[in-house]
């Protein structure tokens, strides 16, 4: 289980638990329920790369403890 940061730069961070084998679009779900948007509208970014739904966060090389910046479309 990993613990994994996002922040849409409006005021609002969020912690969500997960597993490093869950998709990016799993991850979204996670996201958007405890924001209350769908997660159709959530994208999610760090640095220059746009992460796709159908990729795993281990993958991605996401760890425990990241940082990942949210945005709305």
């Amino acid at each position: 289980m990993i613990e994994v940061t996002c922040n849409d730069r409006l005021g609002k961070k969020i912690r969500v638990k997960c597993l490093p084998d869950d998709t990016v679009g799993d991850f979204k779900k996670l996201v958007a329920s405890q924001i209350g948007t769908s997660p159709e509208k959530i994208i999610l970014k760090k640095g220059y790369t746009t992460y796709k739904d159908h990729i795993t966060l281990a993958d991605y090389e996401i760890h425990n403890g990241m940082n990942l910046e949210l945005y709305y479309s």
